[in-house]
């Protein structure tokens, strides 16, 4: 979850796009601020990441726990 002219979302994103790519995925990005809904939810709370569908972060990308997810995943 991600919205335009965020920093930490951009920081996120380039995190994951280095990280992704060892596990054959790639992120896709969900602007909030496209859905009522989902600016409600997240509101300022962003950049949150979902692993399958589930939150697994938020503001920052923490590579050791994403990847043991990852790991755990296969």
């Amino acid at each position: 979850m991600s919205r335009d002219g965020c920093h930490l979302c951009e920081v996120a994103r380039s995190e994951l796009e280095r990280i992704l790519p060892d596990y054959g995925l790639r992120a896709t990005v969900v602007d909030v601020d496209a859905d009522d809904e989902l600016r409600f939810e997240y509101g300022d709370r962003v950049p949150v990441v979902l692993l399958d569908g589930k939150e697994h972060g938020y503001f920052t990308v923490e590579e050791k726990r994403l990847r043991a997810a990852l790991d755990a995943r296969r």
